[in-house]
């Protein structure tokens, strides 16, 4: 299934994208898309839905949100061999956890603000994983994939003076307002056999910056949902970004092509969909 949440911000419902691309009503059905919804087996009771029997809503103009209201936003870093090594940094021995605010999480195709007295704010698009059940303390990666209930694109936009110079920890530059598009859809784990073997890409104003594979990844989907687990516990509805491949600004020759107003962010995920962002100013 492909789920998504549309509407304007604060009043999304919930919907379902059928096999011929129509968005279809799911709002009287279920109440909304977040964390309740996963742990009482949401997925589940929608997997006995006929898709035809819902209505289609007109998509003229209609706001695509994130596909659903999170709990806590978990973030990877340097989890990619190609993005450590053009940022210098050396391979970690576990997985580098930080925590992003979650009212970060905006939808796929709104305005990012490049904050006050910015100028080094950078790209980065990941793979997100949604948690379907509780995790904690797990002890396999078998264990783990199966509290997966799907994924979908985040772009965790990031401030990279206030992350590395500001003192403290990268919440600084990661939390910033709109720094997490997240979306078009909630593409389900059935959906996604392998994780580990998806593409992905970003531009900005039409020119190629990202392109990588997960298959790059230091630490895989299900060693990373293992490994959290230990140090939180992991709810339904929470959003894991799983680290971003080699591209960045950050990452390139000076002067460095961070984002300003009027730049366009363009970012795709194999099978996840597409976000398109303007840049503005907050």
């Amino acid at each position: 299934m492909r789920l998504l949440r549309v509407g304007e911000p604060g009043r999304e419902r919930p919907a379902l994208l059928d096999e011929a691309g129509r968005v279809r009503d799911l709002g009287g059905v279920i109440e909304d898309l977040d964390g309740a919804f996963l742990a009482a087996d949401g997925l589940g009771r929608l997997a006995d839905l006929r898709a035809e029997e819902l209505p289609i809503l007109a998509t003229e103009g209609l706001r695509v949100g994130p596909p659903l209201r999170p709990g806590k936003v978990v973030c990877i870093g340097l989890n990619y061999r190609d993005h450590a090594a053009e940022t210098g940094a050396p391979l970690p021995a576990e997985p580098v956890v930080f925590l992003k605010a979650s009212d970060t999480v905006v939808g796929p195709d709104d305005t990012v603000l490049v904050p006050r007295g910015s100028t080094r704010t950078d790209w980065e698009v990941e793979l997100a994983v949604v948690i379907g059940r509780t995790a904690r303390y797990l002890s396999s990666v078998d264990e783990a994939m199966g509290c997966v209930a799907g994924y979908a694109i985040a772009h965790d936009v990031s401030e990279r003076e206030f992350q590395l110079e500001r003192g403290g920890q990268w919440d600084k530059g990661k939390s910033c307002e709109t720094f997490n598009p997240l979306g078009p859809w909630l593409v389900t784990a059935d959906e996604v056999p392998d994780p580990q073997r998806l593409g992905l890409r970003l531009w900005v104003n039409g020119r190629l910056r990202q392109d990588g594979n997960t298959a790059d990844m230091v630490f895989p989907v299900g060693e990373i949902v293992r490994y959290l687990s230990h140090f939180m516990v992991l709810y339904p509805g929470d959003v894991i970004n799983t680290g971003t491949p080699a591209g960045v600004a950050l990452g390139q020759p000076d002067p460095k092509p961070y984002l300003v107003a009027g730049d366009v962010v363009e970012l795709e995920i194999d099978g996840l969909g597409r976000q398109r962002q303007e840049v503005g100013q907050a």
